[in-house]
């Protein structure tokens, strides 16, 4: 996928934006079994930014899910439509460029 620059730049910043999304879970559940602590003025900036660069999609995500009694599926829904947009547009947009 490296012929095209712009698809490998499309392709790039899904990947960034699928370690961001696992860097949010991931952080939230430090947070939640209190492995690090939310005051500490870097933990709150890093967590900071990953809510705000995750949370827009997010949201309409968990909208449409049932209520999970606590349990947040929507980083796992999102993931697979990330990995269905890519796949997408590996096999069906990037044959047809060239």
């Amino acid at each position: 996928m490296a012929a095209n620059p712009f698809l490998w730049l499309i392709s790039q910043l899904i990947w960034l934006y699928i370690y961001i999304l696992i860097a949010s879970a991931v952080l939230s559940w430090l947070v939640a079994f209190n492995v690090v602590n939310p005051r500490n003025q870097f933990v709150a900036m890093v967590g900071e930014f990953l809510y705000r660069i995750t949370d827009p999609v997010l949201r309409p995500i968990r909208n449409m899910l049932p209520n999970m009694g606590g349990i947040d599926i929507s980083p796992i829904v999102l993931f697979l439509i990330i990995i269905l947009i890519q796949r997408v547009i590996v096999y069906y947009i990037y044959p047809n460029v060239f």
